[in-house]
């Protein structure tokens, strides 16, 4: 079992885990009954909001999953998850999309240097845009950030790219670079 987040009591633990449950069910509206009931000291947690922002975007509310990735970044600026959220979430709700996202996510970029995940977005919302070049660089950029995470396996974020169809038009680019060494 994963230790506990840092200040959440073990009831709201408790809420959060059994959130999560509900969601691997694919029980949005249970999972979302559960997030009602955490206390009011815990609901602005980094726990709850990455929870919080899993209900709302699997139950496709995506104006209230952008509205928590908000509330993410305003309150725990220095933790990628929110931007990441963010983004994700502008690009899907009403009056959002790619642009937005990636406008929303650009900031991010410089501010997790080792974070691949965001340049690998912004490559995702460039291709969609048909901004090819700017989609290679951001793919290579999240390609090299994956390589240097000591705890990763290697190659993973290659494997996603080749599933994603936000990258389709890159798969030819993809396939043609030089496999990622595995760690000696």
């Amino acid at each position: 079992m994963a230790p506990a987040p840092d200040g959440l009591e073990p009831g709201d633990l408790h809420r959060l885990r059994a959130a999560q449950g509900w969601l691997e069910l694919g029980l949005p509206v249970e999972a979302n009954r559960e997030m009602e009931a955490v206390s009011k000291a815990a609901r602005l947690h980094p726990a709850t909001l990455d929870v919080r922002h899993a209900v709302a975007s699997s139950a496709g509310n995506w104006a209230t999953a952008h509205q928590v990735g908000e509330l993410f970044v305003q309150h725990h600026p220095d933790l990628n998850a929110g931007w990441i959220h963010r983004s994700y979430a502008a690009r899907r709700m009403p009056g959002g999309g790619i642009e937005l996202a990636l406008q929303l996510l650009l900031p991010a970029l410089d501010r997790f240097p080792d974070c691949p995940f965001i340049p690998y977005n912004l490559a995702c919302y460039a291709c969609l845009l048909n901004d090819l070049p700017r989609a290679m660089r951001w793919y290579s950029v999240a390609e090299e950030r994956d390589l240097r995470q000591t705890n990763h396996r290697r190659g993973t974020l290659r494997k996603m790219a080749m599933a994603d169809l936000d990258l389709v038009a890159l798969h030819p680019w993809i396939r043609g670079l030089p496999q990622p060494l595995r760690p000696s």
